[in-house]
Order: structure tokens, then C-alpha cells, then sequence
């Protein structure tokens, strides 16, 4: 009967290892799970590996490669194959083999093979995931390794593949409200650049051959036309040596969060962007509640994923206050950043043990609202743009025939 080699861990996490006897893999798999092991891998006595690691220098197998970087939508599909096939009881180094023969991303390939190379030498699951920083988040390896020790690792990769399909819907309609502005204002301001660059100079020449004092529009508007013809690459330049120090000193702690407290304080958009940081907030939260994970350690793992320096300290402060035995909600409201529903809600969550679902009604509700908002916004923006770019225009234009105008009338008389 052939041998296969194992190694599994148990519900406490420790791994075990050895040899087990079976007619086949799926066979040695069951005899495995029903002495309530999780297994990692199974491999049969003298057969090679299923998967060579990225070292190896070449790929062993067809891939349907199609591009380079790793994408949501990759990390979203990776996470969703990964579920349904621990659910139908295939070991974790068989789903992976699978799925890294489907992957269209050449780095998620490379990834793969990777974390196949660490679960054959031992390492649990989410070990393997904390190797790549980059591409699975804090969000990803503290749930899988919740999985993992609870024994339900296909139930919580599900829930959290809901999570990013969900998540990665509302980026795209963010994503799809601001492409109309974006192309309005582009196109806005090329009118207005062709308008200064090449048509302001030309008035320009004509205006040389009269002998008149021209008006202070007119000088105004030449002398802007002329300082951007000059001085155009160093406006260029400065413009993204600006951007660049901006981009160095948001990258800093005490730079993001300054610049976060900027935004907040704008109307309108800081109402937007505080409503932003808090639906990302909620969506982990509701999905490791869900997942099991204790609320002191849920808070832990949003507090250095949420993506927010201010909601960051927010929430290391509502953490103090729940280790101190203080309810969550009552933590949120002295936080003075949540809205009273929002605190409502999650007061009623905690006394009738619904915490999860009202974490998960809150992130329904703020992916509405920012939505409706980004809608609203963007209705209003063309005619404010219209406007904008008429008055400018119609400046420019009025500026350019004053002159014109006055040298009528001096020879009318």
C-alpha cells in the first residue's frame, strides 16, 4: 500500500508530522481529517513535489499568465477558488497547486510557488502568508491564522472573499462617479491652455502695429499668456517638486496625520473623507467579529490596518477602553468621531450579541451614503464646471477684443 508523507496541525496549532498508509491521497486525507488533524500537505512516498519553488529558475507548468502586477481582482478570485476548494476537503498545498495553474498574474505566480515551498517545509498557513507583506494584509494573515486554530479556515476565507467582493464593487462605483469630472476638468483646462498659449499671443502681434494704451485686462491677460510661454518647464518643474515633498511628507507619520486633519476640516469633502475611513473601518471589523476573533485583538488588527494615522489613534484609545472594561459603544462616543447612530447601533449590537451584523449593517449603510454622495457631487460639478470654464472664456475673449473695440470708436470719430 503506498506511503504519504504529512504534516497537518492540530486544533491547538502544534504541527504534526509522519507517514500515513492509503490507497491513495484523498483516501490518506480522510483518515487525517477524521482524527481531527487540518491538514497542510500530503505528498506520496518517491514523488516529486507538486510545485517547484521561484528558485528553481524555470516554470514547470502552463500558466494562463496575461499580466504582471497582482491585482484586487486577482487577491479577490485567489481567496474565493482558495475557499471553495479547502471546502470540498482539498489540502491546502493541492488547492494552491490548482489555482497557481489558473492565475493570470505573473507575480501571483511567483507568489504561489513561494508559499507552496514554505507549507511543504513546515510552516503553517498564514506563516507563509506574513512572508509577503505586500501582496496579504494584516487583515488577510490574522484571519487565516484565526482559520487555522479554530479548524474552520474554508468558512473564513469565504467571508472574507464577501469582503473584498464587496469592497472591490464600491471602488469601482467611486472609481466610475469621478472619471466623468476628471475628464471635464482635463478638458477645461487644455481649453484654457490653448486659449493663453496660442491664441493670446496672436491678439498680441496685432495689438504691436496700434498705437494705443491697451486696457488692464488686456495687459493682464498678456502678461499671464507670456510668464507661462517663458517660464513654462519651470512651472512644470516646481509643480512636481511640489507634489514630491507633499508625497515625502504625507509618507510620514506626523505628515499623514496633519495632512488628514487638513482634510477633515474642509467642508463638504471632510465629511466625505472622515464617512470614507469609517466604512473601511467597519468592513474589517465586521469581518473579523464574524470570523471569530476576539474584539480586543479585531481593534488591534484595524488599528494598523484602516489606512487612517487619525482613526488609527482613535481606535488605540477605544482599545485602552475596552481592555479597562468599558463597553465598545461608550468607547466610540467619547471618541467624539463616530456618528450617534453609528454608536447606537453598536450599543445594541453588544447587548443582544449582534455585534458582527451591526458592524455589517454600519458598512452597508456608509457604502450607500458615500455612493449617493460621490453622485450628488458629480451632478453637481458639470454645471459648476461649465460656469467656470464660460466666465473664463468669455474673460479671456472680452479682454482680447477691448482693444479692438476702443480702435472702432477712435475711427468712427
Amino acid at each position: 500500500m503506498p506511503k504519504f508523507y504529512y504534516i497537518c496541525r492540530d486544533k491547538n496549532g502544534d504541527k504534526k508530522s509522519g507517514v500515513e498508509e492509503a490507497l491513495n491521497q484523498d483516501e490518506a486525507v480522510n483518515k487525517l481529517q477524521a482524527s481531527g488533524l487540518i491538514v497542510v500537505s500530503v505528498i506520496q512516498e518517491n514523488l516529486e513535489p507538486v510545485l517547484k519553488g521561484p528558485e528553481d529558475g524555470a516554470v514547470k507548468k502552463k500558466t494562463r499568465v496575461k499580466h504582471t502586477n497582482i491585482t484586487g481582482d486577482d487577491l479577490t478570485l485567489f481567496c474565493r477558488q482558495l475557499s471553495t476548494l479547502l471546502g470540498a476537503g482539498i489540502t491546502i498545498l493541492r488547492s494552491i497547486d490548482i489555482i497557481s495553474k489558473q492565475v493570470t498574474s505573473k507575480k501571483l505566480y511567483i507568489v504561489l510557488m513561494d508559499l507552496n515551498k514554505n507549507l511543504e517545509a513546515g510552516l503553517s498557513f498564514h506563516e507563509a502568508l506574513s512572508r509577503h507583506p505586500k501582496v496579504f494584509s494584516e487583515l488577510w494573515v490574522n484571519l487565516v491564522e484565526s482559520g487555522e486554530a479554530s479548524g474552520n479556515l474554508a468558512v473564513i476565507l469565504a467571508r472574507l472573499a464577501t469582503n473584498l467582493e464587496r469592497n472591490a464593487e464600491f471602488k469601482k462605483k467611486i472609481i466610475s462617479a469621478l472619471i466623468y469630472p476628471a475628464i471635464l476638468f482635463c478638458a477645461g483646462l487644455i481649453a484654457l491652455l490653448f486659449m493663453t498659449i496660442k491664441v493670446i499671443p496672436t491678439f498680441a502681434e496685432i495689438f504691436k502695429g496700434f498705437n494705443i494704451e491697451l486696457p488692464f485686462l488686456t495687459k493682464l491677460l498678456l502678461g499671464v499668456s507670456l510668464f507661462i510661454r517663458n517660464y513654462s518647464l519651470i512651472l512644470v518643474g516646481a509643480i512636481v517638486a511640489l507634489f514630491w515633498f507633499l508625497k515625502k511628507f504625507i509618507s510620514t507619520k506626523q505628515g499623514k496625520r496633519k495632512y488628514e486633519e487638513i482634510i477633515l476640516e474642509m467642508p463638504i469633502f471632510g465629511e466625505f473623507f472622515r464617512t470614507f475611513i469609517i466604512e473601511r473601518f467597519t468592513s474589517e471589523m465586521s469581518t473579523l467579529v464574524e470570523s471569530g476573533v476576539p474584539i480586543l485583538y479585531s481593534l488591534e488588527i484595524s488599528e494598523r490596518s484602516v489606512g487612517s494615522a487619525v482613526l488609527g489613534s482613535i481606535i488605540r484609545k477605544i482599545k485602552d477602553d475596552v481592555r479597562d472594561g468599558k463597553p465598545l459603544g461608550q468607547s466610540l462616543e467619547k471618541s467624539n468621531f463616530f456618528d450617534p447612530m453609528a454608536v447606537s447601533m453598536i450599543n445594541i449590537g453588544e447587548e443582544i450579541g449582534e455585534l458582527s451584523s451591526m458592524f455589517k449593517r454600519l458598512n452597508t449603510f456608509y457604502q450607500e451614503y458615500l455612493n449617493t454622495f460621490l453622485v450628488r457631487v458629480t451632478a453637481m460639478f458639470e454645471p459648476i464646471m461649465l460656469v467656470v470654464m464660460g466666465v473664463s472664456i468669455g474673460i479671456m475673449v472680452i479682454g482680447m477684443f477691448l482693444p479692438i473695440f476702443e480702435i472702432s470708436q477712435i475711427g468712427g470719430k
